[in-house]
């Protein structure tokens, strides 16, 4: 049944969305489901990411180093992005952006829809290499 294998893969993609901390790419995506599902494709796992984030399922954090990273955790919330790593953290001590899109809203005198904070700069991983002299990923 094809449509079985669809909806079987499809679930999983979202599955791994919803549990990872990772805010992969379409790519980590695949590369952590094919072994799975040997017959996932690169073009699957993009239609079903961009189904996802029309449905409100995921959100896309954006395009970081090149590459669009995604997110399974819907509720808005701070992230931060390793220049020399690649990896993106969640901030959950910041408060989302409740708070700076009323004063927006104040200022552009209209209405916030969506409001996403990401820092960049280098994780404590790589900090720690660098002043121990040591190469960063």
């Amino acid at each position: 049944m094809r449509s079985e294998k669809q909806f079987r893969k499809r679930n999983a993609i979202l599955a791994y969305l919803r549990q990872t901390k990772e805010h992969p790419s379409a790519e980590m995506v695949y590369a952590r489901l094919k072994p799975e599902y040997p017959d996932l494709s690169l073009g699957t796992v993009y239609r079903n990411l961009s189904l996802f984030k029309q449905q409100g399922e995921i959100v896309s954090i954006g395009t970081l180093d090149g590459v669009e990273r995604f997110d399974g955790h819907t509720q808005p919330h701070v992230h931060f992005f390793c220049t020399q790593c690649g990896q993106v953290l969640d901030v959950p001590q910041l408060p989302a952006c409740g708070q700076l899109s009323t004063q927006a809203e104040a200022c552009v005198g209209g209405e916030i829809h969506t409001c996403q904070i990401t820092f960049t700069g280098v994780c404590s991983v790589c900090n720690e290499k660098s002043l121990q002299g040591g190469e960063t990923a």
